[in-house]
């Protein structure tokens, strides 16, 4: 499982990165320590091109980051975690959901203020 998660994130970095790559780029450095009887591993890259990844875990989950620069120039970062919860990404660049607007949380903060006659908080 944990080795299909890591070939669909570098598939993933390789798809994002295949409109801006450089195929003279080289593999500077690489560390590939594979899973041991208790299912610990680690693996980490860094390319001539500015190309970064990492991740390690065992068989709960993982984290690891990758770093790279979009065709747009724009320098990507992203950490995730991975576990019996899911994947859980981290970076600037990943879109976010608005604010709650200040009409719906007064108005969430007036039913709570005045809940309704038959309505009994759950404790």
């Amino acid at each position: 499982m944990k080795f299909f998660l890591c070939l669909v994130l570098i598939s993933m970095a390789a798809w994002v990165l295949c409109d801006n790559i450089d195929k003279d780029a080289q593999i500077q450095s690489l560390v590939n320590e594979a899973a041991d009887p208790e299912g610990n591993f680690h693996y980490a890259f860094e390319t001539s091109n500015g190309i970064q990844a990492q991740e390690a875990g065992n068989a709960q989950g993982a984290t690891g980051s990758f770093n790279y620069i979009s065709p747009e120039g724009e320098h990507i970062s992203l950490s995730y975690t991975a576990d019996e919860e899911g994947y859980h990404p981290v970076g600037d660049h990943l879109p976010t959901s608005p604010p709650i607007p200040a009409e719906i949380l007064r108005s969430l903060e007036y039913i709570r203020a005045h809940p309704p006659a038959n309505y009994q908080e759950k404790k």
